[in-house]
């Protein structure tokens, strides 16, 4: 980026003192802002700020975090010795930041730079012997760290911008042509560090080659699109065209505009967005012409203290900015009222996404926004500790004294955990994908754990909407299966609808989560036979084999009702590891010619929609429906099944397959995991012998059962297979033989969906994913795609499950 569209410069001169210059434009291009301004102390500061020669929220928060810097840096006052130096210098500091914030009321940035910041100062300041220097180095230091930050998470937000309006108008635009993107105000390098938040998506977008235009409103009253926007497009060589702001909503009407994305100077805690005015106008004009409204800004915008934008501040302006010209000509009659808000507030449901540095933040089914989820996640994710940017006013999901409460009040769930309220631990152990999750401890480490359900899917930040009533579901089928085998499902002690949890039995230590014991190399002789246990007894008694057939189609009935979870799976598994869906990922460049040559398989597509349209219309047994290795937990004597949120009415071979698929994929994983080759022989042989044991037992449990029951079922009636029927038993067992074949194609088939979506999909597994030599993992991982490729296309040719274990291992041995 060219000097003169740097927004700011920190210089450190050697020997003389310290300068920002708040680097504009020359009048010639911008003739209402000053040439250049020297900042050096906050004064100055808040004067650029408060004038608009600097403005945008990310630049103003630096502008002004670097003017205290560089007054600072100037101010040999700053060195004070002693408990009262120090003391004077960090109230010092923490005045003027004070003093700082009130240059600029809506934009939240600034805000929080200078909460950050008077918390560094007063830690800097407790330490023994920190002097008035420590506190302005500090200052300095953070300062710094601002700007490099800024800059590197607009370029991420680039990237994450430019894919998500090219997915966004794939799936609007009939035909695949490069995009005309509007957008308001300016939001490029003058308003940040260096690149820009949402006019840094359109620089992506013309990066990538995939812009046929820019289109820039002017942005009355103060023109910063006409004056500034303008001037960094035709900087940057953008296609592009200025309209006025009330051009633009003819201008989609007519079709010239594919998306819109611009900034925020603050978004609530549901998605609510401030933003320049014209904003709310042109989020409703993009709603009724049905094209998607993107808002493009760090985490820093959110204001998560308050639930929505009713409670934004709304600045507004000197009447002179729409009375007069730059030069102070006056060009409206005198007398007349003027109302110069400089802000206004596009609500939720109008916004398509948030885009931020973190990802992409999704609506929820509501239309809105839980930014508070997503930021947890994303700060988890990225190492940066837990901390909000903004206080909480209001929690969503249960506080942890809440739910002491709750569960204090209920006498019933009181006393599965002992000991005093006070001296509970509640522990929140969701692994950040779709639900809340916590551990209540008693005395004794005993307890409960409560599992929540909020209205989204927590993950990635890849969120989708989801609906909270799959909790009800997952109750249900919790409590159906623990009716069915009640040695391998917990027990449920209460579901509460109204704040979708529910209060069931607590695995405790030394269960673990089986995954995690795969991944640490141990054997589980008992895994098989439990597993193939639980399946067999809750398929067979779910199904029509058992249940007379108007039970069955209650049940089928009222399992259909979780569809937004089948929807979900539909997407995942079925259909997007077959494109160029938004939210695959996989391990780039080493697995780029097998992905691109998956997506140009016919074969595999041809089979992935034949195993929809069985997973859509089957509906043969009461499935958990994400029956992974993150789903069982194990001891050395025990297996327990849990999470069937995804629970539904379908073919039995989906859940079949699903376990088999992650015994696989650990098994293709376990050479990432060997310190020297040859390590996990043991390991792969009981895998091994695990995907063998876990259908050869389903199928001798399966038939033992349907042989067991007293009278025929609806599906096969006495009357045709009975023993009074003539030939009945041999016809039941020609039957049997037939319908467990069946299963076992579709088990097969669906092992291999799930293999093929866990390494080129939204969601992977950590057997893959803690591999750390990624060449290794992708090794294994190419392994795994094969034969999920093989299983998926060549289900039926294979006879029996000894083929299918002893071609994986002449797979993984390179045969």
């Amino acid at each position: 980026m060219a000097d003169s569209l740097k927004a700011i410069l920190y210089e450190r001169a050697e020997g003389g003192g310290r300068r920002a210059n708040l680097q504009l434009l020359d009048q010639r291009v911008i003739p209402y802002s000053h040439e250049y301004m020297d900042i050096t102390n906050c004064v100055d500061g808040w004067k650029a700020i408060n004038s608009m020669v600097v403005r945008g929220a990310p630049a103003i928060a630096i502008a002004g975090v670097l003017s205290l810097a560089v007054e600072l840096a100037n101010d040999a006052g700053s060195a004070g010795e002693g408990s009262e130096g120090v003391e004077e210098a960090r109230r010092s500091i923490c005045d003027k930041l004070k003093y700082l914030v009130t240059s600029r009321p809506t934009a939240v940035n600034l805000a929080i730079a200078a909460r950050d910041l008077t918390q560094l100062v007063t830690e800097a300041s407790a330490k023994p012997g920190a002097t008035g220097r420590d506190l302005a180095e500090a200052v300095i230091a953070a300062a710094e760290e601002l700007m490099r930050t800024d800059t590197e998470g607009n370029l991420r937000m680039g990237a994450f911008g430019s894919k998500a309006i090219q997915e966004a108008c794939r799936k609007r635009r009939s035909k695949d042509t490069n995009l005309r993107v509007l957008t308001h105000c300016n939001t490029g390098a003058l308003a940040t560090s260096s690149y820009g938040t949402a006019l840094g998506v359109v620089r992506s977008l013309h990066g990538d080659g995939v812009l046929e235009k820019a289109i820039c409103t002017e942005t009355r009253p103060y023109n910063q699109g006409a004056r500034l926007t303008a001037f960094e497009l035709v900087h940057d060589k953008i296609p592009s065209t200025l309209v006025t702001d009330s051009t633009a909503p003819y201008l989609m009407s007519k079709g010239g505009v594919d998306a819109v994305v611009l900034g925020a100077d603050r978004i609530a805690a549901n998605g609510d967005v401030a933003n320049k005015i014209g904003t709310y106008s042109l989020a409703v004009s993009a709603s009724y012409n049905n094209v998607p409204f993107f808002v493009a800004a760090p985490i820093s915008t959110v204001d998560l203290s308050l639930p929505d934008g009713s409670g934004i501040p709304i600045e507004e302006r000197s009447s002179r900015e729409m009375t007069h010209l730059p030069d102070g000509k006056r060009v409206v009659a005198e007398g007349i009222g003027v109302w110069n808000p400089a802000f206004d507030v596009a609500p939720a449901p109008l916004i398509a996404g948030i885009i931020t540095e973190y990802g992409v933040v999704w609506p929820n089914a509501s239309g809105e926004f839980d930014m508070k989820s997503f930021i947890d996640s994303a700060l988890k994710s990225h190492g940066t500790g837990s901390e909000l940017p903004m206080p909480l006013s209001e929690v969503k999901g249960f506080t942890e004294e809440e739910l002491k409460r709750y569960i204090s009040a209920d006498p019933d769930l009181r006393s599965k955990v002992p000991g005093d309220s006070a001296s509970w631990t509640v522990k929140e152990v969701g692994d950040g994908n779709i639900n809340f999750v916590f551990i209540v401890e008693g005395e004794g480490g005993k307890g409960m754990v409560v599992k929540q359900a909020l209205p989204y899917v927590r993950c990635i930040g890849e969120s989708w909407p989801l609906t909270e009533e799959r909790a009800m579901f997952e109750t249900t089928a919790l409590v159906d299966e623990h009716a069915m085998c009640p040695d391998h499902v917990p027990e449920v002690y209460k579901f509460d609808k109204k704040c979708s949890a529910i209060f069931m039995e607590y695995l405790a230590p030394p269960n673990i989560i089986l995954r995690y014991g795969l991944i640490d190399g141990v054997v589980y002789r008992h895994l098989a036979d439990a597993v193939s246990t639980f399946m067999a007894t809750t398929l067979f008694k779910s199904s029509l084999l058992n249940l007379p057939s108007d039970e069955y189609r209650k049940k089928v009935s009222f399992y259909s009702d979780n569809s937004p979870m089948c929807e979900l799976t539909e997407q995942v598994i079925f259909t997007d590891p077959y494109g160029d869906a938004f939210h695959n990922r996989h391990n780039s460049p080493h697995l780029d010619a097998e992905v691109a040559e998956l997506r140009r398989d016919a074969g595999a597509k041809i089979a992935i929609s034949e195993l929809k349209h069985k997973f859509c219309t089957h509906a043969q047994a009461l499935l958990h429906g994400d029956l992974h290795t993150g789903s069982v937990m194990v001891t050395d004597t025990t297996v327990s099944v849990i999470d069937p949120e995804f629970a539904f009415y379908g073919p039995m071979g989906f859940d079949l397959g699903a376990f088999l698929s992650n015994i696989l994929l650990a098994f293709f994983a376990s050479d990432g995991h060997e310190a020297r080759p040859g390590d996990r022989d043991e390991h792969r042989a009981w895998l091994q012998s695990c995907v063998r044991d876990v259908w050869n037992q389903f199928q001798n449990k399966f038939i033992r059962l349907w042989n067991d029951k007293a009278e025929g079922s609806s599906a096969f009636p006495d009357l045709l297979f009975g023993e009074a029927a003539q030939d009945g038993a041999a016809t039941k067992q020609l039957c049997q033989t037939t319908f467990l074949r069946q299963v076992f194609e579709d088990t097969l088939g669906f092992a291999g969906a799930k293999m093929v979506r866990r390494i080129v999909g939204v969601a992977h597994v950590q057997d893959m994913d803690r591999i750390e030599d990624e060449k290794r993992r992708a090794e294994c991982e190419r392994r795994a795609l094969l034969f999920g490729k093989r299983l998926l296309i060549g289900r039926a040719a294979f006879q029996n499950i000894e083929e299918v274990v002893s071609e994986a291992a002449a797979l993984r041995d390179g045969k």
